[in-house]
């Protein structure tokens, strides 16, 4: 069972979509007892950083989810909140990643709406995936490039478009609409 944690973070539904294309058993739910027993964990999210953190902590699932021993998956503001900053709402995160979240620079185009392409991918979760594949993102905030860095994207600068920490994965873009990329790399993370 994918334990899917529920918060006012916007995309679970379509998440929990995709995985029952994948045939994956999942629960949508914020109830600690749940999310310690499911075998792997998804936090998603589409929202702002600093009330949704806010949300968390009022349900201490900003203490539960750095605790978690099971695999887990952060998506787009489930990743970014994972790491230790974030410049939206200047919103201290749960410090997974020890890496901050930067406002992409106001002189271009933001927020980085659309297909773009991943390079460098180092991860179990794009086993299968070739080099160079687009995937779909939505976001005007940024993971900086570090140790944990997994691919890369490119949109005004490089950033980190995935990161990987012992059982913490997250990726910046939205694997739920990515199509045939999204669902492979759903389902290496459904196979870890």
């Amino acid at each position: 069972m994918i334990a899917i944690i529920k918060y006012n973070g916007g995309n679970v539904n379509s998440v929990q979509n995709a995985l029952n294309r994948l045939k994956a058993d999942s629960i949508i739910t914020d109830d600690p007892e749940l999310i310690l027993k499911a075998d792997k964990v998804i936090f998603p999210g589409v929202g702002e950083a600093s009330s949704t953190m806010k949300l968390l902590r009022e349900k201490e699932l900003d203490l539960l989810i750095p605790a978690l021993k099971q695999p887990v998956l952060g998506i787009c503001l489930g990743m970014q909140l994972m790491c230790k900053e974030n410049e939206e709402g200047n919103t201290e995160g749960m410090g997974i990643f020890d890496i901050n979240v930067r406002k992409f620079p106001a002189r271009d185009i933001v927020p980085h709406m659309g297909w773009n392409s991943v390079s460098g991918q180092n991860s179990p979760l794009f086993t299968g995936v070739e080099q160079e594949n687009d995937v779909y993102f939505v976001h005007s905030y940024y993971c900086e490039l570090s140790d944990f860095t997994t691919s890369v994207c490119d949109y005004i600068l490089p950033f980190s478009a995935s990161l990987q920490k012992d059982n913490f994965y997250a990726v910046q873009f939205h694997p739920e609409k990515s199509g045939n990329v999204g669902n492979r790399i759903l389902k290496s993370f459904i196979l870890l």
